[in-house]
């Protein structure tokens, strides 16, 4: 084996965004000089990516434990006890650099990989989600151009990849801002099930026992794609066009439908997919979490190109590829298994007891690593951190700040805002039914549901997170998003049960940078121990940066919450002529990062509206009990845009009209964005029955108004039509994303 030092190596470092510090540590672990390969593998174990160096400080002490959590962090995806023997696995993950680079391929491959990370864990993917920003689409110039041509590819690439794998995507969220016109954010949500039983674990464990690899065949796509998300981006960037995988939706289903046949038998002992760093961090992350060693010949990885090199098979990201550990004896049946699907199998090495990772290349040592040291050596920063300059300012701003502007001119620009208006543009492009089992499909506002064909219950489940929230208040923002989260769960009738999260910000290296990731971090543990909602999976996604520019904090959470009864399923839009109208929760005035205040003035200011935890579980009983009880119609909660944007979202979706009248302290409040509040319809005979269930919960209710089958939009001093509004929330996205075409 090579171990003459390397040539230019300065150069070699920053080719892999190693330091000379690195480079010490390195040869300090290996107790000599690496080679090239080795360098690879370090670089990409150690990169961002893959080892948190700059989070894992602030990532301890996320609450990880509940009854119901049967998987917690550190595995492929989380996974919660959902009742009569069934589980629900699910996790969220980030593809954002690619996706900027290459948005249908990049899109494409993020769908991908997050399916592989829930079937590799012996589920079966059921349903997906996905959370994604963008730029200023509105721009009439080249920067609102490319934005529009990055939301048409990535949508066309998550539509593309999920309807071709039969898992239907039933909801998510958009946002758009200035702040990602040179980092779009995709990131990507996938929930399974399986019996609580079944669970397989990425563990490679037992001297002997065969390293098999399975899946499609390695080519060079990908290659440094781990050490590229790791970084910030330039306008060059922009042809890094070589590391984004390139997907096939179509091989990732023939390895779906084999695993899930494999699963049927004991042959295995563990399981991983090759996702960030492909063979190398598979391998190693396997062997680490046992405390085994493994030996691997690279010269027998299938291969898709000639002449490919022992450093191009560890660090290539191609996608649709497992690495199984199997128990000694089952090799035969299992490579049979795959190619009856048409897929690669080969074993390519063997399990030991050195604690070492011994490369070959066709008998030859080519590489020697000991495991441990990879991963629980890896750089953890203790980055500077420094409160933002900014907040200090932007606090001095409230309502009074501004002009006045009449409820009825404020009401139109805020209905017919991106992030307002129904994306069907969007999901009319996934297929939300097939398997049959969407309950409450996209569109439908707040959650998403499926039935578990299994045990009659359903899964609700939603994405939320509001960067304007976590600009002003980056902790409180990010504990907003756990509410809000958790919330659109509520409202769909069923209990908040854990979280998987998705921490996209800018670049660690600036201290203001970093301090909102540290403040985040807190505000996520601080609420989902106060909510009981356990995290139980998770991505960091940094250098969201381009030119010196970060983007705004976006720590993404997706909640998962069961529904005891299927056919008890909320909807969130009105059902009946006459029914009641109560408004739940406390209005203030309360506008720190409201539309209201960006629509209108263009500003981020503000204080955020006040959190009380204790208010938000009273909430989410109360509309759990009343749907047990079968007390209530419809629910749909307060929140961006404040009561007038909720009411109109409900009339639209449904063609009802309303009458309300809403007793405020000032008539501006009708858009104030006060948390932990809602909307619910009631039928008239069971008013009182409702009212006595708030009362002795103990959440605030206001009788604000009635439901009318006609067209009418009457909210205290806003008169609108139905069908006006109808045609501005239904019409506009298609309008604006379409405009180039």
């Amino acid at each position: 084996m090579q171990n003459k030092p390397l040539e230019n190596i300065e150069e070699v470092l920053k080719n892999h965004k190693l330091s000379l510090a690195d480079y010490d540590h390195i040869k300090e672990i290996l107790g000599r000089e690496p080679n090239f390969l080795e360098i690879g593998v370090f670089s990409a174990m150690w990169s961002e990516h893959c080892s948190y160096k700059s989070s894992k400080k602030y990532l301890n002490g996320f609450p990880t434990k509940a009854p119901w959590v049967i998987q917690g962090p550190g595995e492929n995806a989380g996974v919660i006890d959902i009742g009569d023997g069934m589980a629900a696995v699910f996790k969220m993950e980030s593809h954002n650099h690619p996706s900027f680079i290459e948005p249908f391929q990049g899109a494409a491959t993020g769908v991908g990989g997050i399916l592989r990370d829930i079937f590799t864990m012996g589920a079966r993917p059921i349903a997906n989600l996905n959370a994604l920003r963008f730029g200023n689409i509105k721009r009439d110039d080249e920067i609102g151009k490319y934005q529009r041509y990055l939301v048409r590819g990535v949508v066309e690439g998550i539509g593309s990849y999920g309807n071709c794998m039969g898992v239907p995507t039933v909801g998510g969220e958009t946002f758009f801002d200035d702040a990602y016109n040179g980092n779009i954010l995709v990131n990507a949500f996938t929930l399974g099930t399986c019996k609580s039983d079944e669970i397989f674990l990425g563990i490679a464990e037992g001297v002997g026992n065969p390293v098999i690899y399975v899946g499609s065949k390695t080519g060079r796509d990908g290659l440094g794609g781990a050490v590229m998300s790791s970084d910030s981006f330039t306008e060059e960037s922009k042809s890094l066009r070589p590391t984004v995988q390139v997907g096939d939706p179509f091989t990732e289903k023939l390895l779906l439908e084999a695993c899930l046949e494999l699963f049927k038998t004991d042959y295995v002992v563990g399981i991983q997919d090759m996702g960030a760093a492909g063979l190398t961090s598979s391998s190693f992350e396997m062997a680490g979490r046992s405390g085994s060693g493994m030996k691997m010949d690279l010269g027998l990885v299938p291969a898709r190109e000639e002449g490919m090199t022992p450093y191009e098979f560890m660090l290539s990201e191609s996608q649709e590829r497992m690495l199984i550990c199997a128990n000694k004896g089952t090799e035969d049946k299992i490579i049979e298994i795959f190619q009856k699907w048409d897929l690669d199998a080969a074993v390519i090495g063997e399990v030991t007891d050195t604690g070492v990772m011994e490369l070959l290349w066709h008998g030859e040592k080519v590489g020697e690593i000991p495991v441990d040291p990879v991963s629980e050596e890896a750089p953890i920063l203790d980055r500077p951190i420094i409160e933002p300059e900014y907040l200090k300012e932007i606090a001095k701003y409230d309502l009074d700040s501004f002009e006045k502007v009449e409820n009825s001119d404020a009401f139109d620009k805020l209905i017919s805002s991106l992030e307002v208006v129904d994306k069907a543009w969007i999901y009319e492009q996934y297929d939300s039914m097939v398997q049959t089992n969407t309950v409450k499909h996209p569109g439908s506002l707040d959650a998403s549901v499926v039935r578990v064909k299994e045990n009659q219950k359903a899964i609700s489940m939603s994405s939320a997170c509001n960067p304007r929230y976590c600009y002003v208040d980056p902790q409180n923002g990010a504990a907003a998003a756990v509410m809000e989260s958790g919330r659109n769960v509520a409202m769909s009738g069923a209990r908040p049960l854990a979280i998987t999260d998705c921490l996209n910000y800018g670049n660690p290296e600036n201290p203001e940078v970093m301090w909102q990731f540290a403040k985040g971090c807190e505000g996520i543990k601080e609420a989902c121990l106060e909510l009981n909602t356990p995290v139980v999976s998770g991505n960091v996604s940094l250098y969201n940066e381009t030119d010196g520019v970060s983007v705004l904090p976006t720590p993404t959470i997706g909640m998962v919450g069961v529904n005891e009864d299927e056919t008890r399923v909320l909807p969130s839009s009105f059902q009946e002529e006459n029914s009641i109208i109560f408004l739940l929760g406390e209005t203030k005035n309360e506008f720190g990062g409201s539309l209201y205040f960006k629509e209108l003035f263009d500003k981020i200011v503000g204080k955020l509206p006040e959190i009380d935890y204790k208010k938000e579980l009273k909430l989410w009983e109360l509309v759990e009990k009343a749907n047990k009880k079968g007390l209530l119609l419809s629910a749909k909660d307060v929140n961006v845009g404040g009561i007038a944007i909720a009411l109109a979202k409900m009339s639209s979706r449904s063609g009802f009209g309303v009458k309300v009248g809403v007793a405020l302290d000032e008539g501006r409040e009708i858009f104030s964005e006060s948390f932990s509040r809602a909307i619910v319809e009631v039928k008239e005979e069971n008013i009182n029955e409702f009212v006595e269930l708030c009362e002795i919960v103990g959440v605030k209710v206001d009788r604000v108004g009635i439901v009318k089958d006609d067209n009418e939009f009457v909210v205290n001093d806003i008169k609108k039509s139905v069908s006006d509004i109808k045609d501005v929330y239904l019409k506009t996205f298609k309008e604006v994303v379409e405009q180039d075409l």
